[in-house]
């Protein structure tokens, strides 16, 4: 039960993961153009990385999803041959 909630908290968290990846980088290039004075440029690439490590966060746990599906189909379909004492059915 408490691996359950263990990974809701993990995909729970990836929305704020996303919204933060993005506010970051774009606050993170307003500054940098009041600071060095380049218009709007350095906001608009401030925010372009910011989506970019949002979905590559997005990607990462979705990966990580697809791992831990295939684990549980293969623990599944090592439990099913051991209870049938044969192996799998074509």
């Amino acid at each position: 039960m408490q691996r359950h909630w263990k990974e809701l908290g993990d995909y729970g968290t990836l929305g704020l993961e996303l919204a933060l990846s993005v506010l970051v980088g774009l606050l993170g290039g307003q500054w940098l153009d009041r600071q060095i004075g380049t218009g709007p440029w350095l906001t608009l690439l401030g925010f372009g990385f910011g989506v970019m490590a949002g979905f590559r966060s997005l990607w990462r746990a979705l990966q990580r999803a697809n791992r831990a599906a295939e684990r549980a189909d293969e623990e599944e379909l090592e439990a099913r041959r051991r209870y049938h004492g044969r192996g799998p059915e074509p």
